[in-house]
C-alpha cells in the first residue's frame, strides 16, 4: 500500500485515513450492522487476504489469533471484532492490515477495506463517554464521511495492553531527582498514555499539566501567554516544555508546533513531539514545523532526559 501521507505538506492539520469495517449479525430481521473504523495511513504498512496462521504457545487475551510470516518477519494476528467485544460475520473473506508504529508491527483481522480518505483534524471529534466506554476506551475520534460515522481507533492502547513491555515506563538506573525541577504543558488525546506521562513525567522532577489536544493545548498556552504579558514576566517562568502527541483531534502536534514557534512570544519555548509515528520517513516534518526534538513512543526516559537539556539550552540563551 503505498503511503501517500507522507505527501501531506507538513503543519497543514490534515491526515489521511484508511477506512475499514466489521460485519456484524443482523440487528433487525432486514438490517445487517455494518461498524465503520479508520486509522492513520501512516501506521499501516500494507493491507494482505488473511494468510495461514501459527497459533502461539501462549497468549494473554483470546482476540490474539496467531502468529504469521511476512516477508521472514513473523507478526501477531489480532481479530479486532473480538478485542471490542463484537461478533464477525463473514460475507466475503477477510482482511488483515499490517500495521508498524512504536517500532513495533503487528497486524489486525477485518471484514474489509474501503478506501483512504484525506481529512482535517478539526473534522475529528473526540469521543463522548458513552463511546469511549462502549469501545472498552479504544476509540480517539469520530469522523463524520457522507452517511456514515467513522470511529478513529487507538491501536497504540491495543498493542500496549496485549503486550505490557512495550508500554511507558522509566529507566530505574536513571536518577531524575536531581536538579531543578519544571513544568511540563502535555498534549495527548490517549487517557492512557496522558495518566501514564503525568505520572512517570512527574518522577522524573517534573510538575505537569495535561491537555487531551493541540486546540486545548494552544487555547491554554494563550492564557499563559496572556499572563506573562500583564505581569510582565517571561512565558518561561510558567512552562519550560510542551510536549505533544501528532495525532490528536481538533489540532494535531505538527500543527500545534508550527504556530508555536510562529508566534513572537512563544516561539522561545521547547517543543517535543512524542509519538508512535515518530519513524526516518516521517521525521523530516517535525523539522519542518520547527520541532526542537523528537522522540518515539514509548521512550519516556529519552524524553525526559532531552526536554530537561533542551530546558537548559533555551533558559540559557534567554
Amino acid at each position: 500500500m503505498s503511503q501517500t501521507n507522507i505527501l501531506l505538506e507538513a503543519g497543514t492539520n490534515e491526515l489521511e485515513i484508511v477506512e475499514f469495517y466489521i460485519d456484524e449479525p443482523e440487528v433487525s430481521k432486514d438490517h445487517e450492522y455494518q461498524g465503520y473504523y479508520g486509522v492513520n495511513v501512516a501506521k499501516v504498512l500494507e493491507i494482505i487476504r488473511l494468510p495461514k496462521i501459527t497459533e502461539l504457545p501462549q497468549v494473554n487475551h483470546p482476540s490474539v489469533l496467531g502468529a504469521f510470516n511476512l516477508r521472514s518477519h513473523v507478526i501477531p494476528l489480532v481479530d479486532l471484532s473480538m478485542w471490542l467485544g463484537k461478533e464477525r460475520i463473514e460475507h466475503e473473506p477477510p482482511k488483515v492490515i499490517v500495521t508498524e508504529f512504536n517500532q513495533v508491527t503487528s497486524a489486525f483481522l477485518v471484514s474489509g477495506v474501503n478506501r483512504i480518505h484525506r481529512i482535517s483534524w478539526e473534522e475529528v471529534e473526540p469521543p463522548n463517554n458513552y463511546v469511549a466506554q462502549f469501545s472498552s476506551n479504544s476509540i480517539t475520534g469520530v469522523v463524520k464521511i457522507k452517511d456514515r460515522i467513522v470511529f478513529l481507533l487507538d491501536l497504540e492502547k491495543i498493542v500496549a495492553e496485549l503486550n505490557p513491555d512495550l508500554g511507558l515506563r522509566l529507566d530505574e538506573s536513571i536518577d531524575f531527582s536531581q536538579g531543578e525541577r519544571y513544568r511540563a504543558l502535555v498534549a495527548d488525546d490517549s487517557a492512557l498514555i496522558r495518566d501514564m506521562l503525568r505520572d512517570l513525567l512527574e518522577k522524573a522532577n517534573f510538575d505537569v499539566e495535561i491537555t487531551s489536544n493541540g486546540q486545548e493545548c494552544w487555547d491554554r498556552l494563550q492564557e499563559i501567554r496572556s499572563k506573562a504579558e500583564e505581569e510582565k514576566k517571561k512565558v518561561t517562568e510558567y512552562v519550560q516544555v510542551v510536549v505533544a502527541d501528532i495525532e490528536m483531534p481538533a489540532m494535531d502536534g505538527h500543527h500545534l508546533t508550527k504556530k508555536i514557534k510562529a508566534d513572537s512570544i512563544l516561539r522561545d519555548l521547547p517543543v517535543m513531539l512524542f509519538s508512535s509515528l515518530i519513524t526516518d520517513k516521517l521525521r523530516h516534518k517535525g523539522v519542518a514545523v520547527g520541532a526542537d526534538d523528537q522522540i518515539s513512543k514509548p521512550e519516556i526516559s529519552k524524553l525526559a532526559l532531552r526536554a530537561k537539556d533542551l530546558i537548559k539550552e533555551k533558559l540559557a540563551l534567554v
